[in-house]
């Protein structure tokens, strides 16, 4: 049995050197394998629950995604406003790819995934932005809105890694997944960073325009988990594999926390790493929605601290 001694976290970790998922994938053949059937999909796009079927390769852009066969960025570099774990010393090696299979009304970043600003690239455009972080000694790669684009991805860790890639990736994803596409990445992701943003059907539908939130979500996080498992650190206290789910907290409980902790604790692992978010304020068209037209309280952030406590959750960013 591999030795183990404590991070600067104070929490166990292995005494063995990390390797990054997709290296292992990478040996067998199978990283080049899933890059293939991931690219094939897109002539006929199921990769996210919207199913819209579109013949992506043919450069018809999907449904919502408004993304045809080349990933849009809008922008790459070292970011330092992610979750403490995740930036360390050096930064988040953060894409923020535009579009998004969500239409929140609430979003803080609109301009970006509901007005697309970003340029196309190429498979090899994308890795050699993933390596130009990595050199700049970013901790990670940090996908951010990813679901839309995962052949890219693929293809794009494909080139990277052969050109010597091989800091942790991180999926970080509105919580939206189609466990067809979750699966073709199976081995090639360290660290998923989902959202769990909704535990009501309606409220979903009727503030992210989507349909089914709440059961894609909960299906997809269990699957992350079965993939990775709880968030683990290297010896600097910087996250290298595992879950970490992000939780905003929205006005007048409409997030549904009490009903997502106890999912978390109950149905994925009492150990999950969850980041509790405070920072909503009503953005793009919030301000026209009575229910969101405000910032939320300090007694409504604290009540949910409070209810992932009750959940039994203990692994909390964010709860001071």
């Amino acid at each position: 049995m591999p030795r183990s001694r404590a991070n600067a976290r104070g929490e166990a970790v292995s005494a063995a050197p990390f390797v990054a998922a997709y290296r292992k994938l990478h040996r067998t053949g199978e990283l080049a394998d899933r890059a293939r059937q991931a690219w094939a999909r897109l002539a006929d796009c199921d990769l996210c629950p919207r199913d819209c079927h579109v013949d992506r390769r043919a450069g018809v852009a999907g449904a919502v995604c408004r993304t045809g066969e080349l990933a849009v960025v809008a922008s790459a570099f070292p970011h330092f406003g992610e979750e403490r774990c995740l930036v360390g010393r050096c930064g988040s090696g953060t894409i923020f790819f535009s579009w998004c299979n969500l239409r929140c009304q609430f979003c803080q970043n609109f301009d970006i995934s509901q007005q697309g600003h970003g340029e196309p690239v190429t498979p090899e455009e994308l890795a050699a932005m993933m390596l130009e972080l990595q050199v700049r000694g970013c901790h990670n790669i940090n996908f951010v809105t990813p679901s839309h684009v995962v052949p890219q991805i693929l293809a794009a860790v494909l080139i990277a890694v052969e050109q010597g890639l091989r800091v942790p990736l991180v999926y970080n994803t509105g919580g939206y997944d189609a466990l067809v596409a979750l699966r073709l990445l199976d081995g090639a992701i360290d660290i998923y960073m989902p959202d769990m943003k909704y535990a009501d059907e309606e409220l979903a539908r009727r503030y992210s325009k989507v349909r089914n939130y709440p059961a894609v979500n909960r299906a997809a996080v269990k699957e992350m988990h079965r993939q990775v498992g709880d968030l683990q650190f290297d010896q600097s206290g910087v996250a290298v594999r595992g879950v970490l789910v992000r939780h905003l907290v929205l006005p007048n409980r409409i997030a549904g926390t009490a009903e997502v902790m106890r999912f978390l604790a109950e149905e994925v692992s009492p150990r999950t790493y969850v980041n509790i978010m405070d920072q909503y304020r009503p953005c793009f068209h919030a301000e026209g929605l009575e229910a969101i037209d405000r910032r939320i309280t300090a007694a409504e952030y604290a009540e949910a601290v409070q209810l992932a406590h009750a959940a039994g959750l203990r692994r909390i960013e964010g709860a001071g």
